[in-house]
């Protein structure tokens, strides 16, 4: 009990430390993105992966925005990593997508990407391919923000409380600011199945 306690405490601190105008200025550019008609792509490797999928069924089917990861196409990320390299298969998936102004480029991670160590590299280039074109950039990630902290129009970076488990704090606090981020009145552009389920039907 003593790890369950330890563990939802830190969450408990997290939350507390978490920046309210950083969440806020992520509304602002996903709002701005979806008025505009611009799209939304979702980077993330690993765990980080998972929630860009999670993130972008979100974003389509609540916030009404296009929206898409690149490492939801197994084939054409594979494709592109046995023949260009690992290093460069965002950037040039963000290229075949036609990345241009008004869209936004959107990072989950741990680290935020770190080209002097040579971590997470196809996050740094694909950030350079989005700021050459002037599209917006916008993370949610944990440690120092990394590369992306450096380079977003805005960004939240999950506090660390706990050295020894940042990953997985960081990798929750992507899905619980996800769904604040598509819950926001904002943002919220369809009623949620049980939320909605749940309400009051009104007699014709």
């Amino acid at each position: 009990m003593h790890f369950v306690e330890t563990y939802l405490n830190e969450a408990t601190a997290i939350i507390a430390a978490l920046s309210r105008t950083s969440i806020d200025d992520l509304v602002k550019v996903l709002r701005d993105c979806r008025a505009n008609g611009g799209r939304v792509f979702v980077l993330g490797v690993g765990g980080s992966a998972a929630s860009a999928s999670h993130f972008v069924n979100d974003l389509r089917k609540i916030v009404h925005v296009e929206a898409y990861a690149p490492t939801d196409n197994v084939a054409e990320l594979t494709a592109r990593t046995n023949d260009e390299g690992w290093a460069s298969s965002f950037a040039a998936w963000l290229k075949g997508s036609h990345l241009r102004k008004g869209d936004l480029v959107f990072v989950l991670s741990v680290g935020g990407g770190d080209a002097e160590r040579n971590i997470s590299p196809n996050l740094v280039l694909a950030l350079d391919a989005a700021r050459d074109v002037g599209a917006t950039i916008a993370g949610i990630v944990g440690r120092d923000g990394g590369y992306t902290a450096r380079v977003a129009d805005a960004c939240v970076v999950i506090p660390t409380v706990s050295p020894e488990r940042i990953t997985p704090h960081t990798e929750a606090f992507h899905s619980v600011v996800g769904h604040l981020l598509v819950s926001h009145p904002e943002l919220q552009a369809q009623a949620t199945k049980w939320e909605s389920a749940a309400a009051p039907q009104r007699k014709p």
